[in-house]
């Protein structure tokens, strides 16, 4: 096991201190066990996932994203081209 950065740690700490007091509405496990996805029920989403650096060494990434408020909007950029 390849030691973790500091800088990582702190990361993930950050993430996951946002999650207090949370409910879980949903848990999502990739079928190969390397992606969970944990949906909140205040809309907020935790992706936990194993991955491989260009060396092939092992390490997690671990991300709390906010869910868009309205699935139906669309958020774009029109670019027109004359």
């Amino acid at each position: 096991m390849s030691p973790v950065e500091l800088q990582d740690l702190r990361r993930i700490v950050g993430a996951v201190a946002r999650l207090r007091g949370e409910t879980v509405r949903e848990v999502t496990v990739r079928s190969d066990l390397r992606h969970v996805k944990v949906e909140l029920q205040s809309g907020l989403i935790l992706v936990v996932s194993a991955e491989r650096d260009q060396h092939g060494r092992p390490y997690l990434e671990v991300d709390v994203v906010a869910a868009p408020h309205d699935a139906s909007a669309r958020q774009q950029i029109e670019v027109r081209f004359d």
